[in-house]
Order: structure tokens, then sequence, then C-alpha cells
């Protein structure tokens, strides 16, 4: 039987918060030291369950050591956050990342350096376009 592919799955808020536990712990922990980290942790069982769904998803893997499973991640904490930039991008700007960007600009109080900073990222990513042309 084929593994799911994690991109066509979407995770429910206390699933992308457990990735993010797993993530945190350096992509190996036990079910017990992910439920130390959620907030509102459910009950025991509860995240037994939700650990199991994340692995028939995909987006988890686990292995036996002594009494309990050990789960990592099977994907990259570089690609959770892509899939989830473009989720709240499609969920909050219609999929436009120029309203996106617009959004983060104006309505955020940057200081003059790091205003500097994000010209000097988009001016980097323009000489480089160039380059490909």
């Amino acid at each position: 039987m084929p593994k799911p592919d994690p991109r066509a799955e979407r995770l429910t808020r206390r699933e992308r918060e457990i990735m993010n536990a797993v993530f945190a712990l350096g992509n190996r922990a036990s079910a017990e030291e992910i439920r130390a980290r959620l907030a509102s942790a459910p009950g025991d069982s509860a995240v037994r369950v939700m650990l199991t769904r994340l692995e028939k998803k995909g987006f988890l893997k686990h292995r036996q050591e002594g009494l309990r499973y050990l789960y990592t991640a099977t994907i990259s904490p570089s690609s959770a956050r892509r899939q989830a930039l473009r989720r709240y991008l499609e969920t909050f700007f219609g999929g436009s990342a120029k309203q996106m960007m617009t959004a983060l600009v104006s309505e955020a109080h940057w200081t003059e350096e790091e205003l500097h900073a994000l010209k000097a990222e988009i001016d980097r990513v323009r000489k480089e376009r160039r380059k490909e042309l």
C-alpha cells in the first residue's frame, strides 16, 4: 500500500502543534515529551490517537525503544513551514503573496535596520532573477 503524500493532507491546529513539538524536541520524541509541550494538553490517550493519525497521514513515523515509541517527522521543518505558509496565504490572502507582504510591511512596526534588510533581500532576489533571464 503506497504511503500517503503528506503535502496532500491538511493538518488541524492541534496536529500542527504536535508537529512543532516534534521539531522543537530535535525530531525524536516520545508521546509524553510531546504532550508536555502542548498548550492545554489533552489526555495521554488523546495524544496517542493524534500521533497515530499523523502517522496514517504520513507526517510521522515511530520506532520502538524499550517500552516507548519515539516519533520522528517524515518531512523537514522547512518543508512543513512552506506548507503552513502556503495554507496561510490561501486562507487569509486568497493566494496573493503580494497582498500578504504588503500587509506585513505596512502593519508591523519595523526599525530602519529591518526595513533596510528587507529591501536588501528584495534587491538580491531581483539580481538573481536578472541573471536567470
